[in-house]
């Protein structure tokens, strides 16, 4: 029953640099096969470097190939962020058909007003998710459609 303070922050301590140790780990791990200029050699005998002596492999990755990894992550969040707006534009410029029951009964394939395509142009606009000259050229081509 007796454990005192000292020992609990130690425990603590020690659970962190564990969990630390394993997300390095994973993250050595997402980068070696994430790199499109290493061969698959390379990424072999990394991976097999990194599993044999963990400790060693990994300090030793990082200093060898560290400054990469940095640059490796900033270029697929800007290749996901350029994905994700272009996709944004895409779905803003491509906004499908919606049908709408008329006196008759019938469904008809009427596309959205006018005022529909200006409110999400301007909803996408204020948002930040298209820029101002994007914004321009939709709303100049809804206004001549």
């Amino acid at each position: 029953m007796d454990y005192p303070l000292l020992n609990a922050f130690l425990t603590m301590l020690w659970f962190f640099l564990w969990v630390l140790w394993f997300v390095m780990l994973f993250r050595v791990f997402g980068d070696i096969f994430r790199d499109d200029s290493m061969s698959g050699w390379g990424k072999a005998g990394w991976a097999v470097f990194v599993c044999v002596l963990p400790f060693v492999g990994v300090f030793i990755y990082l200093i060898a190939r560290g400054r990469g990894m940095g640059e490796r992550d900033v270029r697929q969040q800007r290749r996901q962020e350029e994905a994700f707006r272009s996709y944004v534009q895409e779905a803003a410029a491509d906004a499908p058909a919606t049908g709408t029951t008329g006196t008759t009964g019938t469904t008809g394939p009427t596309g959205p007003t006018h005022a529909d395509q200006l409110t999400k142009l301007a909803g996408l606009h204020d948002h930040g998710d298209i820029s101002d000259a994007e914004y321009e050229r939709a709303k100049a081509k809804v206004l001549a459609g």
